[in-house]
């Protein structure tokens, strides 16, 4: 069933399901594609404009983390540790909070979402990320602030390049 979803830029799309939208590019991420095999699609987060803020999604269309095939699963691993080397070199991020949840209308994906010292205005805690990324949608979604999200895109995916993926 087909449900509306708000870009980090404002703009509305409908779509079946966010994640295959996007893997397939129906939906393009601000600044592009960070990294892509034949597994995972790796993108800024299209809805919430902090720059950094990355989500990891399997092409497979599936919802829990005990689905993921042996492959899956090796590729997963190594691909968090190295997006995450590069948000804290390239980037300079030093905290990250990751979720990712099984009741979700799209299929596996796992976000990570940076910790910036404007985001504790709302507190110190998982509680306040809501609240933050609701924010960021709200009031970030400006050129200048949209070109640095841009910017960190491109700078992940020059880190991103000497990935050697097991699915490639």
């Amino acid at each position: 069933m087909p449900r509306q979803i708000t870009l980090g830029d404002g703009r509305t799309v409908e779509v079946e399901c966010v994640s295959c939208a996007l893997t397939s590019g129906l939906i393009t991420p601000p600044g592009g594609v960070i990294f892509e095999s034949s597994n995972f699609h790796v993108h800024q987060d299209v809805a919430y404009p902090i720059k950094g803020l990355v989500i990891l999604a399997s092409k497979r269309h599936f919802y829990c983390m005990d689905e993921l095939t042996d492959e899956e699963q090796l590729e997963f691993i190594s691909l968090i540790h190295k997006l995450r080397s590069e948000q804290r070199k390239r980037l300079g991020i030093d905290k990250v909070y990751y979720f990712y949840n099984e009741d979700t209308t799209h299929h596996f994906h796992l976000w990570m979402v940076p910790r910036y010292e404007w985001m504790y205005q709302f507190g110190n805690s998982v509680e306040s990320l809501r609240p933050a990324l609701l924010h960021a949608r709200n009031n970030m979604n400006d050129d200048e602030n949209m070109k640095s999200v841009e910017e960190g895109v491109s700078m992940l995916r020059e880190g991103m390049r000497d990935f050697v993926s097991s699915s490639r």
